[in-house]
């Protein structure tokens, strides 16, 4: 499972709880880099994440694919 929310991060999808407003995503100037950064965001703030934080976070919170409210369902 694991490795499907690496690739699904890395080609952009957002994932989220809209009741929470807790979203982990990859920022469009993120793709391709060896070492990408994630965004964690919540109602009040944005934290950057490393890619296996990310794909922790998502199991851990049990985010599910999810439109952002400015981003849509793709952060690139």
């Amino acid at each position: 499972m694991s490795q499907m929310v690496r690739q699904h991060l890395k080609a952009g999808f957002i994932f989220g709880d809209r009741q929470s407003g807790e979203y982990v995503y990859l920022p469009g100037g993120e793709v391709g880099l060896d070492e990408p950064l994630c965004v964690l965001e919540t109602l009040t703030s944005r934290l950057d994440v490393t890619l296996d934080e990310a794909v922790q976070l998502v199991a851990k919170l049990s985010l599910k694919p999810a439109k952002h409210p400015r981003l849509g369902a793709k952060s690139c």
